[in-house]
Protein backbone atom coordinates (compact mmCIF):
# COMPACT_ATOMS: atom_id res chain seq x y z
CA UNK A 1 0.00 0.00 0.00
CA UNK A 2 1.34 3.08 -1.19
CA UNK A 3 1.59 6.11 1.29
CA UNK A 4 1.77 9.88 1.09
CA UNK A 5 5.28 11.47 0.73
CA UNK A 6 6.25 13.47 4.31
CA UNK A 7 7.82 17.20 4.78
CA UNK A 8 11.21 15.59 5.05
CA UNK A 9 11.49 13.06 1.94
CA UNK A 10 10.10 15.45 -0.50
CA UNK A 11 13.09 18.10 0.67
CA UNK A 12 15.33 15.17 0.17
CA UNK A 13 13.69 14.55 -3.45
CA UNK A 14 13.96 18.11 -3.96
CA UNK A 15 17.72 18.56 -2.80
CA UNK A 16 18.57 15.31 -5.00
CA UNK A 17 16.97 16.75 -7.72
CA UNK A 18 18.62 20.22 -8.08
CA UNK A 19 21.63 19.08 -7.16
CA UNK A 20 21.39 16.70 -10.35
CA UNK A 21 23.33 13.45 -7.97
CA UNK A 22 22.68 11.06 -10.59
CA UNK A 23 25.19 13.65 -13.01
CA UNK A 24 27.76 14.26 -10.45
CA UNK A 25 28.59 11.32 -7.94
CA UNK A 26 30.85 9.26 -9.94
CA UNK A 27 30.66 5.43 -9.02
CA UNK A 28 33.48 3.77 -7.98
CA UNK A 29 34.75 0.94 -10.03
CA UNK A 30 37.03 -2.00 -9.08
CA UNK A 31 37.99 -5.50 -11.18
CA UNK A 32 38.97 -7.61 -7.68
CA UNK A 33 37.03 -8.46 -4.88
CA UNK A 34 34.04 -7.72 -3.59
CA UNK A 35 31.63 -5.03 -6.22
CA UNK A 36 31.55 -1.50 -4.65
CA UNK A 37 28.55 0.14 -2.84
CA UNK A 38 26.81 2.53 -4.76
CA UNK A 39 28.46 5.91 -3.66
CA UNK A 40 25.32 7.70 -5.13
CA UNK A 41 23.57 5.67 -2.88
CA UNK A 42 25.34 6.43 -0.08
CA UNK A 43 26.16 10.06 -0.93
CA UNK A 44 21.86 10.61 -1.11
CA UNK A 45 22.05 8.85 2.44
CA UNK A 46 24.50 11.54 3.83
CA UNK A 47 22.01 14.40 2.45
CA UNK A 48 19.30 12.20 4.54
CA UNK A 49 21.01 12.69 7.12
CA UNK A 50 21.77 16.42 6.48
CA UNK A 51 17.71 16.70 6.35
CA UNK A 52 16.70 15.17 9.01
CA UNK A 53 19.52 16.69 11.18
CA UNK A 54 21.03 12.89 12.47
CA UNK A 55 23.64 13.54 15.16
CA UNK A 56 25.11 10.20 14.67
CA UNK A 57 25.98 7.42 12.05
CA UNK A 58 24.59 4.63 13.98
CA UNK A 59 20.92 6.55 13.00
CA UNK A 60 20.99 4.84 9.38
CA UNK A 61 19.42 2.20 11.07
CA UNK A 62 16.41 4.33 10.45
CA UNK A 63 16.86 3.51 7.20
CA UNK A 64 15.93 -0.22 8.34
CA UNK A 65 12.46 1.07 9.93
CA UNK A 66 11.43 3.85 6.95
CA UNK A 67 10.75 1.63 3.81
CA UNK A 68 10.35 4.69 1.82
CA UNK A 69 13.68 6.91 2.55
CA UNK A 70 15.48 3.54 2.08
CA UNK A 71 14.16 3.30 -1.67
CA UNK A 72 15.16 7.08 -2.12
CA UNK A 73 18.28 6.43 -0.90
CA UNK A 74 18.62 3.84 -3.51
CA UNK A 75 18.43 0.11 -1.30
CA UNK A 76 14.81 -1.80 -1.78
CA UNK A 77 15.30 -4.23 1.29
CA UNK A 78 16.96 -3.66 4.72
CA UNK A 79 19.47 -5.79 3.70
CA UNK A 80 20.81 -3.88 1.29
CA UNK A 81 21.49 -1.52 3.63
CA UNK A 82 25.37 -1.19 3.92
CA UNK A 83 27.11 -1.37 7.10
CA UNK A 84 28.84 1.36 9.12
CA UNK A 85 31.78 0.90 8.33
CA UNK A 86 30.90 0.89 4.25
CA UNK A 87 29.49 4.50 5.09
CA UNK A 88 32.85 5.63 7.23
CA UNK A 89 34.82 4.98 4.09
CA UNK A 90 32.58 6.15 1.96
CA UNK A 91 32.15 9.67 3.57
CA UNK A 92 35.86 9.77 4.11
CA UNK A 93 36.13 9.32 -0.09
CA UNK A 94 33.89 12.19 -0.02
CA UNK A 95 35.88 14.39 2.19
CA UNK A 96 38.97 13.89 0.59
CA UNK A 97 37.61 14.60 -2.86
CA UNK A 98 35.41 17.56 -1.49
CA UNK A 99 32.69 16.22 -3.50
CA UNK A 100 30.00 17.97 -1.84
CA UNK A 101 31.87 21.19 -2.32
CA UNK A 102 32.24 20.61 -5.72
CA UNK A 103 28.36 19.58 -6.39
CA UNK A 104 27.62 22.97 -4.29
CA UNK A 105 29.75 25.11 -6.53
CA UNK A 106 28.14 23.25 -9.72
CA UNK A 107 24.65 23.61 -8.66
CA UNK A 108 25.30 27.68 -7.80
CA UNK A 109 26.80 27.68 -11.51
CA UNK A 110 23.84 26.45 -13.13
CA UNK A 111 21.28 28.60 -11.38
CA UNK A 112 22.91 32.07 -10.51
CA UNK A 113 25.50 32.73 -12.56
CA UNK A 114 23.50 34.03 -15.44
CA UNK A 115 21.66 37.01 -12.91
CA UNK A 116 22.57 39.51 -11.03
CA UNK A 117 22.30 38.80 -7.24
CA UNK A 118 21.71 42.05 -5.37
CA UNK A 119 23.53 41.83 -2.10
CA UNK A 120 26.02 38.85 -0.52
CA UNK A 121 26.24 38.81 3.15
CA UNK A 122 29.46 37.96 4.65
CA UNK A 123 29.97 36.31 8.31
CA UNK A 124 31.22 33.40 10.39
CA UNK A 125 30.11 31.02 12.97
CA UNK A 126 31.79 29.33 15.57
CA UNK A 127 32.19 24.89 14.76
CA UNK A 128 32.55 23.28 17.96
CA UNK A 129 34.66 19.82 17.38
CA UNK A 130 34.87 16.52 19.38
CA UNK A 131 38.94 16.43 18.95
CA UNK A 132 42.28 17.61 20.87
CA UNK A 133 43.06 21.10 20.21
CA UNK A 134 46.46 21.72 18.06
CA UNK A 135 48.43 24.07 20.89
CA UNK A 136 51.49 26.14 18.81
CA UNK A 137 54.59 24.98 21.05
CA UNK A 138 57.65 26.65 20.95
CA UNK A 139 60.71 24.72 19.21
CA UNK A 140 63.93 24.87 19.12
CA UNK A 141 63.64 26.36 15.47
CA UNK A 142 61.40 28.87 17.00
CA UNK A 143 63.93 29.72 19.51
CA UNK A 144 66.87 29.98 17.16
CA UNK A 145 65.12 32.07 14.53
CA UNK A 146 66.34 35.37 14.12
CA UNK A 147 64.56 38.20 15.70
CA UNK A 148 62.76 41.28 14.13
CA UNK A 149 65.14 44.23 12.98
CA UNK A 150 65.23 46.69 15.04
CA UNK A 151 65.05 50.60 14.18
CA UNK A 152 66.39 51.44 10.93
CA UNK A 153 69.74 53.43 10.85
CA UNK A 154 69.48 57.24 9.89
CA UNK A 155 68.84 57.56 6.57
CA UNK A 156 67.71 53.47 6.16
CA UNK A 157 64.84 53.32 4.61
CA UNK A 158 63.15 49.95 5.15
CA UNK A 159 60.12 48.81 3.86
CA UNK A 160 57.14 47.23 5.92
CA UNK A 161 56.24 43.78 5.19
CA UNK A 162 53.46 42.90 3.66
CA UNK A 163 50.82 42.03 5.55
CA UNK A 164 48.49 38.58 4.77
CA UNK A 165 45.88 40.79 3.06
CA UNK A 166 48.03 42.36 1.09
CA UNK A 167 49.75 39.40 -0.40
CA UNK A 168 45.82 37.71 -0.64
CA UNK A 169 44.92 40.31 -3.21
CA UNK A 170 48.06 39.44 -5.67
CA UNK A 171 47.37 35.54 -5.10
CA UNK A 172 44.79 33.09 -6.55
CA UNK A 173 42.28 31.41 -4.71
CA UNK A 174 44.02 27.91 -4.56
CA UNK A 175 47.16 29.76 -3.15
CA UNK A 176 45.23 32.15 -0.74
CA UNK A 177 43.03 29.27 0.55
CA UNK A 178 46.30 26.71 1.08
CA UNK A 179 47.96 29.55 3.18
CA UNK A 180 44.85 29.23 5.95
CA UNK A 181 45.35 27.43 9.34
CA UNK A 182 42.89 24.12 9.20
CA UNK A 183 44.12 22.89 11.97
CA UNK A 184 41.73 22.58 15.43
CA UNK A 185 42.15 25.10 17.96
CA UNK A 186 40.73 27.47 20.47
CA UNK A 187 38.93 30.53 19.27
CA UNK A 188 36.94 33.79 20.84
CA UNK A 189 34.57 35.57 18.99
CA UNK A 190 31.48 38.50 20.09
CA UNK A 191 27.89 37.12 19.69
CA UNK A 192 25.12 39.17 18.40
CA UNK A 193 24.71 40.15 21.99
CA UNK A 194 28.01 41.65 23.09
CA UNK A 195 29.04 38.99 24.64
CA UNK A 196 32.79 36.95 24.29
CA UNK A 197 32.38 33.07 23.91
CA UNK A 198 35.26 30.69 23.84
CA UNK A 199 34.99 27.15 21.48
CA UNK A 200 37.26 24.34 20.60
CA UNK A 201 37.10 23.72 17.02
CA UNK A 202 37.20 25.62 13.78
CA UNK A 203 35.20 28.89 12.12
CA UNK A 204 32.71 28.57 9.16
CA UNK A 205 33.02 31.32 6.78
CA UNK A 206 29.98 31.32 4.53
CA UNK A 207 29.10 34.20 2.03
CA UNK A 208 25.01 34.18 1.60
CA UNK A 209 23.22 35.87 -1.37
CA UNK A 210 19.18 37.04 -1.23
CA UNK A 211 17.22 34.43 -0.57
CA UNK A 212 19.35 33.21 2.28
CA UNK A 213 21.22 31.30 -0.23
CA UNK A 214 24.78 29.87 1.00
CA UNK A 215 26.92 30.94 -2.29
CA UNK A 216 30.35 29.70 -0.88
CA UNK A 217 32.11 28.27 2.02
CA UNK A 218 35.52 27.98 3.80
CA UNK A 219 36.19 26.28 7.11
CA UNK A 220 39.46 27.54 8.95
CA UNK A 221 40.90 27.19 12.42
CA UNK A 222 39.15 28.85 14.96
CA UNK A 223 41.26 31.48 15.76
CA UNK A 224 41.60 32.87 12.53
CA UNK A 225 39.88 36.67 12.33
CA UNK A 226 37.09 36.84 10.32
CA UNK A 227 38.92 39.29 8.29
CA UNK A 228 41.66 36.57 6.90
CA UNK A 229 39.17 34.37 4.70
CA UNK A 230 37.24 37.29 3.25
CA UNK A 231 39.45 37.71 -0.04
CA UNK A 232 39.20 33.98 -0.51
CA UNK A 233 35.68 34.25 -0.15
CA UNK A 234 34.85 36.85 -2.58
CA UNK A 235 37.50 35.29 -4.88
CA UNK A 236 35.12 31.81 -4.85
CA UNK A 237 32.11 33.47 -5.22
CA UNK A 238 32.89 36.24 -8.02
CA UNK A 239 33.64 32.78 -9.94
CA UNK A 240 30.41 31.68 -8.99
CA UNK A 241 27.63 34.45 -9.50
CA UNK A 242 27.32 38.44 -9.91
CA UNK A 243 26.84 40.59 -7.24
CA UNK A 244 26.05 44.29 -6.68
CA UNK A 245 26.53 44.98 -2.75
CA UNK A 246 28.79 43.12 -0.13
CA UNK A 247 27.49 43.62 3.38
CA UNK A 248 29.86 43.23 5.88
CA UNK A 249 30.10 44.05 9.59
CA UNK A 250 33.26 45.89 11.74
CA UNK A 251 35.37 42.72 11.96
CA UNK A 252 35.62 43.38 7.52
CA UNK A 253 36.50 47.26 7.83
CA UNK A 254 40.25 46.95 6.82
CA UNK A 255 41.29 48.60 3.40
CA UNK A 256 42.31 45.72 1.44
CA UNK A 257 38.64 43.86 1.87
CA UNK A 258 37.38 47.57 0.95
CA UNK A 259 39.53 47.61 -2.43
CA UNK A 260 39.08 44.22 -3.45
CA UNK A 261 35.61 44.71 -3.15
CA UNK A 262 35.69 47.68 -5.67
CA UNK A 263 38.01 45.94 -8.04
CA UNK A 264 35.38 43.62 -8.71
CA UNK A 265 32.94 46.18 -9.26
CA UNK A 266 31.04 45.71 -6.20
CA UNK A 267 30.00 47.99 -3.35
CA UNK A 268 31.51 47.40 -0.17
CA UNK A 269 28.93 48.13 2.66
CA UNK A 270 31.17 47.63 6.15
CA UNK A 271 30.29 48.64 9.34
CA UNK A 272 32.90 51.14 11.03
CA UNK A 273 35.37 49.40 13.46
CA UNK A 274 36.28 52.61 15.90
CA UNK A 275 39.13 50.86 17.10
CA UNK A 276 39.34 53.09 20.25
CA UNK A 277 38.52 56.42 18.43
CA UNK A 278 34.66 57.43 17.36
CA UNK A 279 32.46 55.38 15.38
CA UNK A 280 31.41 56.81 12.01
CA UNK A 281 27.81 56.25 11.30
CA UNK A 282 26.74 54.79 7.78
CA UNK A 283 24.70 57.72 5.45
CA UNK A 284 20.44 56.31 5.00
CA UNK A 285 20.92 54.93 1.92
CA UNK A 286 23.56 52.04 2.86
CA UNK A 287 22.67 52.26 6.16
CA UNK A 288 19.38 50.52 4.32
CA UNK A 289 20.93 48.19 2.37
CA UNK A 290 23.16 46.95 5.11
CA UNK A 291 19.71 46.02 6.84
CA UNK A 292 19.86 43.02 4.24
CA UNK A 293 22.80 41.85 5.85
CA UNK A 294 20.20 39.65 8.35
CA UNK A 295 19.85 37.18 5.60
CA UNK A 296 23.28 35.47 6.92
CA UNK A 297 22.02 34.63 10.23
CA UNK A 298 19.31 33.26 8.61
CA UNK A 299 21.81 31.26 6.72
CA UNK A 300 23.35 29.95 9.64
CA UNK A 301 19.52 29.41 11.71
CA UNK A 302 18.99 26.76 8.64
CA UNK A 303 22.11 25.24 8.83
CA UNK A 304 21.95 24.29 13.07
CA UNK A 305 18.79 22.51 11.41
CA UNK A 306 21.00 20.73 9.41
CA UNK A 307 24.04 19.83 11.11
CA UNK A 308 26.04 22.25 11.96
CA UNK A 309 25.65 21.71 15.97
CA UNK A 310 25.77 18.10 15.17
CA UNK A 311 29.45 17.47 14.21
CA UNK A 312 30.69 14.16 15.76
CA UNK A 313 33.86 13.99 12.70
CA UNK A 314 37.32 14.44 13.48
CA UNK A 315 39.76 16.33 11.05
CA UNK A 316 39.45 18.82 8.81
CA UNK A 317 38.64 17.57 5.64
CA UNK A 318 35.38 15.46 7.40
CA UNK A 319 34.52 18.11 9.61
CA UNK A 320 34.23 20.61 6.51
CA UNK A 321 32.18 17.85 4.34
CA UNK A 322 29.45 17.01 7.19
CA UNK A 323 29.16 21.09 6.95
CA UNK A 324 28.75 21.27 3.22
CA UNK A 325 26.12 18.34 2.97
CA UNK A 326 24.02 20.93 5.41
CA UNK A 327 25.18 23.84 2.72
CA UNK A 328 24.45 22.11 -0.05
CA UNK A 329 20.23 21.14 1.93
CA UNK A 330 19.66 24.63 2.44
CA UNK A 331 21.25 25.51 -1.39
CA UNK A 332 18.65 23.06 -3.05
CA UNK A 333 15.79 24.44 -0.51
CA UNK A 334 15.85 28.30 -0.98
CA UNK A 335 16.89 28.04 -4.50
CA UNK A 336 14.12 25.67 -5.03
CA UNK A 337 11.80 28.24 -3.06
CA UNK A 338 12.61 30.43 -5.83
CA UNK A 339 12.15 28.50 -9.12
CA UNK A 340 8.22 27.62 -8.02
Amino acid sequence: MQTELTGKEKELIEVCCLCRLDEKVPERHQWTGRPARSRLNLFKAFVAKAVYNLPETDDYEMLNRNATLRRLCGWESASDVPSAATFSRAFAEFAESQLPQRIHAAMLKEHCAGRFVGHISRDSTAVKAREKAVVAAKTEENKSSPKKPGRPRKGEERLPEPTQMEKQIHRSLEENLKELSKVCNFGCKRDSQGKTMFWKGYKFHVDGIDGDIPASAILTSASVHDSQPSIPLAQMSAERLRNLYDLMDAAYDAKEIRGFSEKLDHVPVIDHNPRGGVKLEMDPAKELRFNERSSIERIFSHLENHGLRNVRVKGWAKVFAHLMFGVLVVAANQLFQMLL
